[in-house]
């Protein structure tokens, strides 16, 4: 079925020839990256699961990390959770490798470990949004499907003058509609992953480098002098402050309590320093909620540092402090004391990271 919008914003574009020349640079200047060596769909699906709100030179050693400790899908289906945490362990957003893990379950238990090659079946699957599908199915299988993220609705908005605010959900069905009339049905790999990369590369969120832009000639925002005024994009919501106070604490054997975030939520199953949540307590009354959280009776010492962790929707406001156990035994289920040398066994988020450094 045809997309009468994207008809309607097509209309006098010249689609062959944006075609050919964004897919000819992309072949002669792409990035050398190693999910590029060979179109293996689990290498592809880990990459872009990866590549969510993560830039390549970030994700570049733990792919090479996660490959090779889970080669195959049928070797992450099979790994402890923990494992894969650790693997995961300073990327963030760690729902993304849970929910790979998931996906990744079902498809050797029912499809034989093949990584589905239509829209529908990969669809389906944990974390599989319509951009990782449509990003494994023309990279992976050169199936002519969408992959359309902020990127390449940056780089749209841009040639083809289209004046929607990218941050509404509807604006994406709008350029899946621009990216199915102008998709490649011969190398829709290349024209996928061009998209991708002059959004990279050239078409950048600030001061694109239009003069070296290899589809400039076919840019409306460019011919206008207006691509600096797109995509349009409404701001977030301003994120919440929550202030904790991050407990660093020792037994007399020297051992460190650590605890085990929830199975649900943000940092699901994580590892992490008591955190006391200082909107709810009143830091003077530390020293009982302790008592009554963990059967714990502490001696506090000094503040030794302020961290400051930003999510997409919250910050944590963290104060450090010190203390040492007086008397009493651990009495809360998802927390244990334990040998300093054995804290690197443990997945730990980026924010508690900043911690062990003063262990």
């Amino acid at each position: 079925m045809k997309n009468n919008q994207a008809l309607n914003i097509l209309e006098g574009f010249d689609k062959n020839g944006f075609r050919d020349n964004l897919i000819h640079w992309f072949q002669q200047e792409q990035r050398m990256l190693p999910w590029r060596k060979d179109q293996d769909p689990y290498k592809v699906w880990v990459s872009e699961i990866m590549l969510q709100q993560t830039k390549v030179d970030t994700v570049i050693p733990y792919f090479h990390n996660f490959i090779n400790q889970f080669p195959t899908p049928d070797d992450l289906a099979e790994a402890d959770e923990q494992q894969v945490l650790k693997a995961w362990e300073g990327l963030g957003y760690y729902s993304r490798a849970r929910n790979l893990q998931t996906a990744v379950k079902e498809v050797v238990s029912s499809y034989n470990g093949k990584v589905p090659d239509n829209e529908k079946e990969l669809g389906d699957l944990k974390g599989v949004g319509p951009y990782t599908r449509g990003a494994i199915l023309s990279i992976a299988y050169d199936i002519p499907s969408p992959a359309v993220d902020g990127n390449v609705m940056r780089v749209l908005s841009r040639i083809l003058m289209v004046e929607e605010d990218i941050a509404k959900p509807a604006a994406r069905k709008v350029f899946e509609g621009l990216v199915r009339e102008l998709i490649s049905e011969d190398d829709p790999s290349s024209f996928n992953q061009g998209l991708m990369e002059l959004g990279a590369l050239v078409c950048t969120p600030k001061n694109p480098s239009c003069l070296l832009c290899p589809v400039q000639s076919h840019c409306r925002a460019f011919g206008e002098g207006k691509e600096t005024l797109l995509p349009i994009k409404s701001s977030k919501k301003k994120q919440k402050n929550i202030p904790y106070l991050a407990l660093l604490i020792r037994n007399e054997e020297g051992e460190v309590l650590i605890q085990q975030r929830p199975d649900q939520g943000l940092l699901a199953n994580l590892w992490e320093f008591p955190m006391v949540p200082l909107q709810e307590v009143d830091k003077a009354n530390v020293q009982d909620w302790c008592w009554e959280q963990y059967g714990l009776n502490l001696s506090m010492y000094q503040t030794i540092d302020h961290i400051k962790h930003t999510f997409s929707h919250i910050i944590w406001d963290m104060e450090v402090m010190e203390g040492v156990v007086k008397n009493g035994e651990n009495t809360y289920a998802r927390a244990q004391f334990v040998k300093k040398e054995n804290l690197s066994e443990y997945p730990f988020p980026v924010s508690h990271q900043k911690i062990l450094k003063h262990i």
